[in-house]
């Protein structure tokens, strides 16, 4: 789609992910034994035929540009086109947009930001992409929904049940009639009033660049900076807004507990299916591993356990990244262990999260509880 160019707001609430955003950007989580969260959004947009990309960053982003380099994993290096990455700059005045903080109020400002490449391409249509989400889509279906519409906006939603998040929030829901425009946007509702399943967002919008380029002006010349409650839902009956539903498997990220449930939702194979073996291939980057070992009376049970791993113990029901070593004796279930981690004989681990280089001494026992699992922080001894 070469009329067609994407932005990736790398960055994304990360208050309720605790100890895994200290060091890096939620985008840059790793997820599902070999990937960061970032690829599923950056793989859709490259795999619906888009070749240039533009990164809206924020902070803590240094992890994030280690694992994205030049983009090559993506074909995103290349001459014409290609991945851009847009760190936050201050420009003068005060709040941000006028030099404050560097610190974006919400995505009208980080887009802001981002006018001047905005300007410059010569792209017809935006994809306004978050990358909190785990799912698997190809887009060039929605922008022709767009265009057959004659929309000045579309935004894609998944029918989900509502729930409150720990930090209060519950998401933005859209009220849509019989031919797809959207007529209400409702920002953190409560479930106490609304029942059953609901059009739920998922932060990918599809938006003509002039359009786009004209609300950005609006809203740094009015002191506004949500894109949510500003444009969707001030704007609502001026513009076309219109909704596309998204029908296949996707899990926002935005706190520990989502964070968990959607890594163990890959021990389902229909997920899998959904998101790893079809057509468009999720890409990541490459780290040239041997093939796991097992040694001789491991046991092993309904687990997703990457390259570069030596298996001594047992681990059931959980997803192992490259590079762990799970000595004798020690007991996984339920549990994620991520990269070049070393879990030493006699531990236990049960519903823990164990970010990248830990080490766990024998004999311990750490147990955390479904909804509210433990979390080791990043390069600690327990």
């Amino acid at each position: 789609m070469r009329n067609t160019m994407g932005l990736l707001f790398a960055y994304q609430n990360d208050e309720q992910m605790k100890v895994l955003t200290q060091k890096r950007a939620l985008s840059s989580i790793p997820f599902g034994g070999r990937y960061r969260v970032v690829d599923f959004a950056l793989s859709n947009l490259v795999n619906s035929g888009i070749t240039k990309v533009g990164i809206i960053t924020r902070d803590n982003y240094q992890s994030l540009m280690d694992h994205l380099g030049s983009g090559k994993e993506w074909d995103l290096s290349r001459k014409n086109g290609g991945m851009y990455l847009l760190p936050p700059f201050s420009q003068g005045g005060t709040g941000f947009a006028a030099g404050g903080s560097g610190v974006y109020r919400g995505k009208m400002e980080a887009l802001l930001n981002a006018h001047n490449f905005i300007r410059k391409s010569d792209a017809e249509n935006v994809i306004l992409s978050a990358a909190d989400c785990i799912f698997n889509m190809d887009f060039r279906e929605v922008v022709e929904y767009h265009e057959e519409k004659d929309a000045d906006i579309t935004v894609i939603y998944h029918k989900a049940a509502l729930e409150e998040k720990e930090n209060g929030e519950t998401g933005t829901i859209y009220t849509v009639d019989e031919d797809g425009r959207i007529t209400d946007v409702a920002i953190n509702p409560s479930p106490a009033i609304v029942k059953g399943e609901v059009n739920l967002g998922i932060s990918q919008i599809i938006i003509g660049r002039t359009l786009l380029e004209t609300l950005i002006n609006e809203c740094a010349s009015h002191n506004m900076y949500s894109l949510h409650r500003d444009v969707l839902q001030r704007r609502v009956h001026d513009l076309k807004i219109y909704g596309y539903e998204y029908t296949g498997y996707c899990a926002k990220i935005d706190s520990v507990a989502t964070f968990f449930d959607a890594n163990m939702d890959l021990l389902s194979e229909d997920i899998r299916q959904q998101l790893f073996y079809q057509d468009r291939q999720i890409f990541t980057k490459i780290r040239d591993e041997s093939p796991a070992i097992y040694r001789e009376g491991c046991e092993v049970k309904n687990s997703l356990v990457a390259d570069g791993c030596i298996i001594e113990g047992t681990v059931e029901n959980s997803i192992i990244f490259r590079g762990v070593r799970v000595r004798k004796g020690a007991v996984i279930r339920n549990s994620i262990v991520m990269q070049d981690c070393e879990i030493q004989t006699g531990t236990q681990l049960e519903y823990t999260i164990v970010d990248k280089d830990v080490v766990i001494r024998e004999n311990r026992k750490l147990f955390g509880y479904k909804m509210y699992p433990m979390v080791l922080a990043k390069g600690s001894v327990v």
